[in-house]
């Protein structure tokens, strides 16, 4: 008795399912509009967002300046998001947004286009494009709209950007200070790079790095200078060391920065002992 009715059960579903795909199929080969309008609402209210999308894809240039235009424009740029095709959502929802600027719909929209563009920002390593247009349009949506229930998510997305792209920078600087113990030249790209991730990025997780990896960068170039530059360059490797401790006294490279500071201290002062002679 239980198998008959479990058997009823799933014939009866595949009826319902094959009676839907074949209303579905008649609707999209249809020129109807509103049918499709219908249908496609009927379904995107249903979750169904992949045949949503298909048909306010047919439909939506022709509701543009109707009055349903405004409500078929933001389903279907949600489908898309929903769909997790975040290219086309961030492009739709950018057009609703130029639009329709007076919609109830506006507030959502902004930060689901912002949103879309976040979902496509790529690890730290990759170029960061979607990256900046996440961070700049969620920039937009917590200025323009700070009373908004999405303010909070939208300010924890640009956080996590910022400090990707802050990773980024320092593994950058990094690099060139790994090369730069095998070819002195280029630590002095280093030591532009950090000074800038430095002057940038004050409140970065990672300053306290950038410190002490220019410090080695200093050190290493002052070490391997001419002596018409080194005792400048020695004394800028110290200011380092000295502004490492300042921000971050109990650093975490406190021995490796301290082993540091006494080498450049030592090579310090061979120059106090010349002049005292």
């Amino acid at each position: 008795m239980f198998l008959k009715m479990r058997s009823i059960l799933l014939l009866c579903v595949a009826v319902v399912f094959l009676t839907s795909c074949s209303e579905y199929q008649k609707v999209l080969k249809n020129t109807d509009s509103k049918a499709k309008y219908d249908l496609a609402e009927k379904l995107y209210n249903e979750g169904d967002y992949k045949r949503a999308v298909r048909l306010f894809e047919q439909i939506a240039p022709q509701y543009v300046g109707k009055p349903q235009g405004e409500r078929v424009m933001f389903f279907f740029a949600d489908c898309y998001y929903k769909n997790e095709d975040y290219y086309l959502a961030g492009y739709q929802f950018e057009r609703f947004v130029k639009s329709y600027p007076r919609s109830e719909k506006i507030q959502e929209a902004s930060f689901y286009g912002a949103k879309s563009y976040y979902e496509l920002s790529p690890r730290y390593t990759l170029d960061q494009t979607d990256t900046d247009k996440a961070l700049s349009k969620l920039q937009v949506f917590i200025n323009t709209y700070p009373e908004s229930e999405f303010f909070e998510e939208a300010n924890a997305m640009a956080t996590e950007l910022t400090t990707k792209k802050e990773k980024k920078e320092i593994e950058i600087a990094k690099q060139f200070n790994k090369l730069g113990k095998f070819n002195y030249p280029i630590l002095i790209s280093a030591i532009t790079a950090l000074d800038n991730f430095i002057s940038d990025n004050p409140g970065s997780i990672y300053r306290e790095e950038a410190l002490y990896y220019r410090i080695e960068a200093t050190t290493n170039l002052a070490m391997n200078s001419t002596e018409d530059k080194k005792k400048e360059r020695l004394e800028d490797a110290l200011g380092s060391y000295n502004n490492l401790m300042r921000y971050f006294p109990e650093t975490k490279f406190k021995d490796k920065a301290d082993d540091l500071a006494k080498s450049i201290q030592k090579e310090l002062g061979a120059y106090t002992t010349t002049v005292s002679k």
